[in-house]
């Protein structure tokens, strides 16, 4: 996934006429796909965490909705981003966790439990959380509308989501066979979404994007220390501890993009933080994978 979705940002800044032709209402389509996926794979038992061991998964979420939009609203200040950069910064620490967490935390011997039940518990706490944690951060600079992100959190992740579980239900022997595929669906998807952000912005960030990816990095690494030194702090299993690391340092940054996509037009560079943290989160995963199973 790492090198697939590198691939595509690499071709949206080489090929920037190409993919700009794409609307980027598309974005919102591609996301509810991937959440679709998730739908697809969820079941009660991954939930089952949230009443066996419930103080895991609220340490767990507290430290991903504080950790990560502080940093945002603090590196934005440090570099002094303008308001737009600030904005997707901010955007992508104040989204829930990435699905992509999952397999990083499976394969870094991670409490893969804690990390599903983290996933869960903060994508249904998203539509709330989410737009509350926007406003309260950068309300002072934009204008941001509640409402209306709690409303396309509910139609481009919620939804798609309940659907999943719905066809799961119905449908439970279709989607045994097309749960094998699913990780190369949402692969694609989540490139494409990357692949159309960047396009629409290529100039602008071939002109002056180093700063950005380089807050984008130090926002994930932070997240992913942070997250490991809250886990010792309260002596919790080595296991918990990198769940909760992976958990927090890894965010949903395609829903980021796709609510700056609606609900910021007027701010088009709000899109890349989310599009530049798909990349570099997976990479930065997969280090860390390495690097937690060496230990």
């Amino acid at each position: 996934m790492s090198i697939l979705v590198l691939a595509a940002a690499l071709l949206a800044l080489a090929y920037p006429d190409v993919l700009g032709q794409v609307r980027p209402t598309v974005i919102n389509y591609l996301l509810g796909v991937v959440m679709f996926g998730m739908g697809l794979t969820l079941n009660l038992q991954d939930f089952k965490i949230v009443f066996s061991r419930p103080k895991d998964v609220v340490i767990g979420c507290l430290a991903q909705f504080t950790v990560m939009p502080l940093l945002a609203w603090a590196l934005a200040r440090l570099f002094q981003l303008d308001e737009a950069l600030a904005l997707g910064v901010v955007l992508v620490g104040c989204c829930p966790g990435g699905t992509a967490s999952n397999v990083i935390t499976y394969l870094a011997k991670g409490d893969l439990a804690l990390s599903v039940g983290m996933t869960g518990v903060s994508t249904l706490l998203a539509p709330f959380l989410t737009p509350l944690l926007t406003w309260a951060l950068a309300g002072k600079s934009v204008d941001v509308d509640v409402t209306s992100m709690f409303l396309s959190i509910l139609c481009v992740v919620i939804l798609p989501i309940v659907v999943g579980l719905l066809v799961k239900w119905l449908f439970p022997k279709f989607t045994e066979k097309a749960t094998d595929y699913l990780p190369a669906f949402s692969s694609i998807a989540i490139a494409f979404i990357v692949s159309i952000v960047i396009a629409a912005n290529a100039n602008k960030l071939m002109a002056g994007g180093l700063l950005i990816v380089v807050v984008v990095m130090f926002h994930n690494i932070c997240g992913l220390g942070l997250g490991y030194l809250i886990g010792s702090a309260l002596r919790l299993a080595d296991p918990k501890k990198r769940a909760i690391s992976i958990e927090v340092g890894m965010q949903n940054s395609g829903l980021a993009s796709s609510l700056a996509t609606i609900h910021f037009a007027a701010y088009p560079l709000a899109s890349i933080p989310g599009a530049i943290f798909s990349v570099w989160h997976n990479l930065s995963g997969a280090a860390v994978a390495y690097l937690y199973r060496r230990k």
